[in-house]
């Protein structure tokens, strides 16, 4: 790719929205001794964010044709740092809404960096141009998991999270100095109404690769967000980690994710192609999410780290293919319209995913029994891409 800009600046806005909503997860322990509540209550806190992302990924596809991708990305993360100073109050509902806004802000990054770097990508690159873009997740995961435990030692939880807050709004500042070089396919004739909302779900109900892609998105979605909610808290409660070790294994998942992002990407491009990747990856969390439950309490340090890699390698790696997966099968002009409408599906779930993970973690006194249960949503979701790319498969030999 000849220009290198956009995906450096959407791949720091990403980082930067990943970072904000995991820093409360991060210090769900210590927090939830603030806030005299469960630490398994984490998952309630991002499903909240997620209701706001859902929200605000199926009004994405108008608010960036009216104000563009770098604006909306701006407008982002300044919600997700009003977001962070109020869940910096030690009253729930305060924390809620503080929740609500950060998944107002975190919801339109990844429509909006779809529709910029659509524009901007060459069609052979787009698989691995998403998903080095994508590596922002586990990047601002994994500065997450390694600074703010260390800011806890030093910092009260309140104010690790203004921290946040007022780097993110920095962030938001910086990026006025490329808006006006990239937010240039304005339509300000775009309105903002109920068929807004409706219209990426459509979309994608209408357009069966797009709806097998975002089925298959819930669960993925799901292992991925127990992964990166629970396991600091799975480490310190169940196996008595420190906060600080629990937040470095947390970002060895982190370091998994990047990398896989970008190897995934490059497989799928070069050899395998977006469905068959992604069934071997479904795979790949069946097997690490059951390793995860029934082997980390058992195996030595340096078994826990390759179990971890491998875990965060595939439950946060397979966004990237998935994406430019979306953006091919999207009608042309509309890859934003059509990632927001499948990433309101993928946040679906997220809002069901982590709270049943802390209500299985509750019922049976253990973390562990979550990500056992990821196990067969894993499998039957690599089971329906392989019985799906199959059948697709047969009918273009038929056709030709």
């Amino acid at each position: 790719m000849n220009n290198w800009l956009p995906l450096i600046a959407t791949l720091s806005i990403q980082a930067m929205v990943a970072m904000a909503l995991l820093t409360l997860p991060v210090m769900a322990p210590v927090a939830a001794k603030a806030l005299q509540v469960s630490p398994a209550l984490v998952g309630m806190y991002v499903a909240v964010t997620y209701l706001g992302a859902m929200l605000a990924s199926l009004i994405s596809g108008t608010t960036v044709a009216r104000w563009g991708a770098i604006r909306v990305s701006q407008w982002g993360l300044w919600l997700c740092a009003a977001g962070l100073v109020l869940c910096a109050v030690p009253w729930l509902p305060s924390v809620a809404v503080g929740a609500f806004l950060i998944g107002l802000g975190y919801g339109p990054i990844t429509p909006a960096s779809s529709h910029l770097l659509a524009r901007t990508t060459p069609a052979h690159q787009m698989a691995l141009v998403f998903s080095i873009k994508q590596t922002g997740v586990p990047v601002g995961a994994m500065v997450a998991g390694a600074v703010v435990p260390s800011l806890l030692l030093l910092l009260d939880w309140q104010v690790t999270l203004l921290v946040v807050a007022l780097v993110c709004s920095a962030s938001a500042l910086l990026s006025e100095t490329i808006r006006a070089e990239f937010d240039l396919d304005l339509n300000p004739e775009s309105k903002l109404d109920w068929g807004s909302l409706i219209f990426p779900i459509r979309m994608v109900l209408s357009h069966r690769p797009l709806a097998t892609m975002a089925a298959c998105s819930f669960m993925f979605s799901m292992a991925q967000m127990s992964l990166m909610t629970y396991l600091v808290t799975y480490l310190h409660e169940d196996l008595s980690y420190t906060m600080v070790s629990a937040g470095l294994y947390l970002s060895v998942t982190q370091i998994g994710g990047i990398g896989g992002r970008i190897a995934w990407g490059y497989v799928a491009d070069r050899w395998l192609g977006a469905q068959p990747t992604l069934v071997l990856l479904a795979g790949s969390m069946a097997v690490s999410a059951f390793a995860t439950a029934v082997f980390l309490p058992l195996i030595s340090t340096w078994a826990v780290w390759i179990i971890l890699f491998v875990f965060g390698a595939s439950a946060i790696g397979w966004n990237g293919v998935y994406l430019a997966e979306v953006a091919r099968q999207a009608p042309a002009g509309h890859a934003s319209t059509a990632t927001g409408g499948t990433l309101a599906i993928t946040f679906l779930g997220v809002v069901i995913g982590p709270p049943l993970f802390g209500m299985l973690s509750t019922v049976f006194g253990t973390y562990s029994a979550g990500y056992l249960a990821l196990v067969p949503t894993s499998t039957l979701c690599g089971l329906v891409l392989f019985f799906n790319h199959r059948q697709q498969t047969r009918s273009k030999i038929q056709v030709n």
